[in-house]
C-alpha cells in the first residue's frame, strides 16, 4: 500500500482539489467517485446526491473544509491543503468502502492530521473514484484556529501503511530509508499511456542519465551521450557562469504551452544532482596513475571478483562504493550483451539501481579499474570470439548481486535487499540462456580421455570433497577444454587449480564445473607464462624436474551466499 503526501497552495487549492476528485479525471479514469469517510462523517457527497446539483454539493462542501483556514485570514498557512491518495497493490483484494474509510482514519491519525478523538482536529474528506485507491484531502487549519502538528508525515503514514497491510492481508513493501527514486506521480503515467510510451518520462530519463554517467569519461561526454540519446539538457547557471545544477527533458514531452517538461536531476534519483554526477564521473576520468593496460574482460571479471571481498571486509563506505560500480556495471552490460538477453539484462539494470543507494556515503577510489574496464567494453574493445568473456563477466556480477543482496539484509536495508534479488532473477535467466551455447562450444574441444583422467586425478588430490560432483557434472568437458588450453600455454594444472579453488568456495555452486571453467579461462589467459618461463619449464620437465608452482592469484573469500546457486 503506497500513500504519498501532496501538499498546495493558493486561495482555490481547496476548489481544485475537490473538483479534480469528483471530476471526471484527466483520462476519463474516475468511475463513480464518492466520499467513503470525513471528518464528521455526514458531509456533502457530490457524487452521492442524487436530489441536489452536484455542483451545489461540492461548493457546499469546499465551504466547510475552508471555513478553518478563512477563519485565520491573512494568518493562514501557505500551504493549506493535504492531499495525500492511498493505493493498494494490483493483487490485493478489492476492499469495500468501509474498509477504505477506516483506512483513512488510520492515514489521518498517523498523519497528525486527525488524532483519535480530537474532536477540534482538521477536516478532511476521503474520496474513492476506483477499486485499488482513495484519496484524502484536508485543510491544513485545526477547527481551533491552530496548525496541526504533523512533524516527519510522511515517514508516520508509512509506517501507518505498514501496519495497515499486516491487519487486512494485502501485499507487504519493505520499509524504505528515503534514498529510492521518486516514483512517477499518476498525472506522469496516464500522460504516458496517452503519447503511447512504455513508461513514464521520469522513469525513461533516470534510466538515460544512468546510462550516460556509466559510459561517460568526463563531463562533456557525458552531456554529449544524452544528446545522442535524445535528452535535452538545461543547465543552470551561477552568477560566475558556472553550471550548478541541470534539468532534463524528453523533446516530445510537453506541457500545454509546448514547452519540454523538465526533471531536476535530484528529482529523477538522489544520486543524479550535478554535484554527484561529477564525483561519479571522477573515478572514470584521467589520473596521473593510469589503469594498466589489458583484456578489459578480464580486467572487469577481475575487478568483480573483488567485490564479496570489499562487501564483507571493507569499511562501509567501500562496501557502498561497490554496489555504484556495481550498478554501473549492469547499466552498461545491456548494451554490449547479446540480443537475446538485452531485455533480462535491462530488467535486471532497472531493478538493482534501488541497490545501489543507501545512507551509508559511497567512497569510489576502489572502483576505478571495474568501471573504466566496463566502459572499454563498451567502447568496443577486443571482441568476444565465442561469447565466453561475456558469459564469464555475467557469472561474476550475478555472483556480486548475490553478494550484494546478502549484504543489505545483514544492513537491514529492506528495499535495497528486495531489489538485488529482483535483479538477480533476470540475471539468472540471462546467464543461462549465454552460459549454455558457450559451454557447449568448449565442450566440443575436450581433449582426449587420457587427459580427462590425468585431470580427475588432480582434482581428487585438490579438492576430494567435490571431485564426485565435479567429474559427475555436466560441464566438465568443458573444464577440462580450459585446463587443456591452459596446459597448452605453460601452465601447471595443478598450480592453476589450486589458485581457482582458492578464489572462493565450492560448498554452495550448483554446477561447481561450470564455477571453475570460468575461474581457469580467466586465470589461464590472464597469467600465462611468458615465452622465456615457458622454455624454462620445457628443460626442467626434459631433465626430470617438476613444474614451478606460481603464486596464488587471488586471496579466498567469505564464504559465498546462498542465495546464489550457478
Amino acid at each position: 500500500m503506497i500513500p504519498k503526501i501532496i501538499l498546495s497552495s493558493g486561495p482555490y487549492a481547496t476548489r481544485r482539489t475537490i473538483g479534480y476528485l469528483f471530476g471526471k479525471g484527466r483520462a476519463n479514469e474516475h468511475v463513480d467517485p464518492h466520499l467513503v469517510a470525513s471528518w464528521n462523517d455526514f458531509a456533502p457527497d457530490p457524487g452521492r446526491s442524487p436530489h441536489r446539483d452536484p455542483k451545489d454539493a461540492m461548493a457546499q462542501l469546499v465551504a466547510q473544509l475552508d471555513q478553518p483556514v478563512k477563519m485565520l485570514g491573512d494568518k493562514a498557512p501557505k500551504d493549506t491543503v493535504w492531499h495525500c491518495p492511498v493505493r493498494a497493490a494490483p493483487e490485493d483484494p478489492i476492499l469495500t468502502d468501509a474498509q477504505w474509510a477506516d483506512i483513512a482514519r488510520r492515514i489521518v491519525a498517523a498523519a497528525g492530521i486527525a488524532p483519535d478523538g480530537d474532536e477540534d482536529a482538521c477536516r478532511w474528506v476521503a474520496v474513492r473514484h476506483a477499486d485499488d485507491h482513495i484519496h484524502i484531502a484536508a485543510t491544513l487549519v485545526r477547527q481551533d484556529g491552530r496548525r496541526p502538528e504533523r512533524g516527519y508525515d510522511q515517514r508516520a503514514v508509512q509506517r501507518e501503511a505498514r501496519k495497515i497491510e499486516v491487519d487486512y492481508g494485502l501485499r507487504r513493501l519493505k520499509q524504505g530509508d528515503g534514498t529510492g527514486a521518486k516514483r512517477p506521480t499518476s498525472k506522469e503515467h496516464f500522460k504516458a499511456k496517452r503519447l503511447g510510451q512504455d513508461a513514464a518520462t521520469r522513469d525513461v530519463l533516470r534510466l538515460r542519465v544512468r546510462r550516460a554517467v556509466a559510459a561517460a569519461s568526463d563531463e562533456t561526454e557525458f552531456f554529449a551521450l544524452l544528446e545522442a540519446t535524445g535528452v535535452t539538457v538545461r543547465l543552470k547557471l551561477g552568477p560566475s557562469g558556472d553550471a550548478l545544477g541541470c534539468n532534463f527533458a524528453l523533446p516530445d514531452d510537453t506541457n500545454d504551452k509546448g514547452e519540454p517538461v523538465f526533471y531536476a536531476g535530484s528529482t529523477l534519483a538522489p544520486d543524479l544532482s550535478l554535484p554527484k554526477i561529477r564525483k561519479s564521473l571522477a573515478t572514470t576520468g584521467p589520473e596521473p596513475a593510469a589503469v594498466r593496460a589489458g583484456d578489459p574482460w578480464h580486467q572487469a571479471t577481475a575487478a568483480a571478483e573483488r567485490i564479496p571481498h570489499h562487501l564483507f571486509r571493507g569499511d562501509e563506505r567501500t562496501a557502498q562504493g561497490q554496489l555504484v560500480a556495481l550498478g554501473a556495471t549492469l547499466d552498461l552490460l545491456p548494451i554490449t550483451a547479446p540480443a537475446a538477453v538485452k531485455a533480462e539484462l535491462e530488467q535486471a539494470a532497472v531493478a538493482f539501481e534501488r541497490a545501489t543507494r543507501s545512507r551509508i556515503a559511497a567512497d569510489l577510489d576502489s572502483t576505478r579499474v571495474l568501471r573504466r574496464s566496463v566502459q572499454a567494453i563498451w567502447r568496443g574493445g577486443p571482441g568476444d570470439g565465442d561469447g565466453s568473456g561475456f558469459a564469464m563477466l555475467l557469472n561474476t556480477v550475478l555472483t556480486a548481486v548475490a553478494f550484494a543482496m546478502h549484504w543489505h539484509r545483514t544492513h537491514q536495508h529492506a528495499q535495497q535487499e528486495a531489489a538485488a534479488e529482483q535483479a538477480l532473477v533476470h540475471l539468472q535467466i540471462a546467464y543461462g540462456q549465454i552460459a549454455e551455447p558457450v559451454l557447449a562450444g568448449l565442450a566440443q574441444r575436450a581433449p582426449s580421455l587420457q587427459m580427462k583422467q590425468r585431470f580427475a586425478r588432480h582434482l581428487q588430490q585438490a579438492v576430494p570433497e567435490h571431485a564426485e560432483r565435479i567429474l559427475d557434472d555436466p560441464a566438465f568437458d568443458a573444464l577440462a577444454a580450459v585446463l587443456a588450453q591452459a596446459e597448452a600455454i605453460g601452465h601447471d594444472t595443478a598450480t592453476l587449480l589450486r589458485q581457482a579453488l582458492g578464489q572462493r568456495t565450492l560448498d554452495d555452486a550448483r554446477s561447481p564445473a561450470r564455477a571453475l571453467t570460468w575461474r581457469i579461462r580467466r586465470l589461464g589467459e590472464r597469467h600465462a607464462p611468458s615465452p622465456r618461463a615457458q622454455a624454462a619449464k620445457a628443460r626442467s620437465a626434459a631433465q626430470g624436474h617438476g613444474a614451478p608452482v606460481l603464486p596464488m592469484a587471488v586471496a579466498p573469500l567469505q564464504p559465498r551466499s546462498s542465495a546464489h546457486r550457478r
